[in-house]
């Protein structure tokens, strides 16, 4: 296998607030100004061995993988205010390597654990993995963005158990909502979810709603510089956000278009989003569903 290639070009497409660019990260990345956004979420390739769209996840080495993460990361850092905020994912073999790493550049405030099932066999001769690690870090921890009401959830012990606190002078019921803790119980996105897209490791609207409110306000720009099916630009536009998507990959590239409602035809070709094989079948995805439990 060999390292995903470099483009020669960039293709912006740009509709209001919102830009997506075809084109690779670091060359992307080098061409915005420095400071200028507000959040970046990263969820890059992982060197684990995924095909995107033809596209191998491999490179030669640990080694060789490691140094381009350093170079994007680095880059990443620039690119953000003073206040900005910078959520990255990784493999869990690689993200020690980011955590030292950024620990020296910026303030590391969370590790947090993406949990979810799987319905399938993940391993047999080992313990199988069933979380994704997400870093967030701050450039300055006495000045950043965090809208902790904007993203609270329900806390069992108050909400469901009516629990008391005693030990307060008047004795008060506890608190029925709470900011999440970092294990955060979110499914993966399925087939027969409408926001299914094709795509090997599409990341949920529920994750990146959650980042978002938390960590940018109304009008800041979000960054994604490997965008895959543009949900980090999805979500930033439904909240009113700035949002600037890069991605190398033209296939994907066409459902941000789609997604995003920037175009409905590329290169001639209308821009139609695949019918799943329950439409194509003419199946009730309902029954279907409560068929299979």
């Amino acid at each position: 296998m060999v390292p995903i290639t470099r483009l020669p070009f960039m293709k912006e497409f740009v509709k209001k607030e919102i830009k997506l660019i075809l084109g690779d990260a670091l060359d992307v990345l080098s061409s915005l100004p420095d400071g200028s956004i507000n959040l970046i979420f990263a969820d890059p390739p992982y060197n684990i061995g995924k095909n995107f769209n033809g596209r191998p996840d491999r490179w030669p080495s640990d080694e060789s993988y490691l140094k381009w993460c350093y170079q994007w990361l680095e880059m990443c850092i620039l690119k953000l205010k003073p206040t900005g905020s910078f959520y990255v994912m990784t493999s869990t073999q690689n993200m020690p390597f980011f955590d030292i790493f950024l620990r020296s550049r910026m303030t590391v405030l969370s590790r947090i654990i993406w949990a979810y099932d799987s319905s399938g066999v993940q391993a047999r001769n080992y313990f199988g993995s069933l979380y994704e690690p997400i870093l967030f870090c701050v450039k300055n921890a006495d000045d950043y963005t965090f809208n902790a009401d904007d993203i609270l959830v329900e806390a069992k012990s108050g909400a469901v158990r009516k629990l008391i606190d005693y030990r307060k002078p008047i004795p008060t019921l506890y608190n029925t909502q709470k900011v999440p803790g970092n294990v955060w119980n979110i499914p993966r996105v399925r087939y027969r979810m409408d926001e299914y897209e094709n795509h090997p490791t599409q990341k949920p609207e529920a994750l990146l709603t959650r980042i978002i409110l938390a960590s940018s306000n109304a009008g800041d720009t979000v960054l994604d510089p490997f965008s895959g099916t543009f949900t980090t630009s999805a979500v930033a536009q439904r909240l009113n956000r700035k949002a600037i998507g890069i991605e190398i990959e033209e296939e994907y590239i066409k459902i941000g278009l789609r997604r995003l409602g920037l175009a409905n035809i590329y290169e001639g070709i209308p821009l139609v989003r695949p019918p799943k094989t329950y439409q194509t079948n003419n199946e009730d995805p309902h029954q279907v569903q409560l068929a299979l439990g």
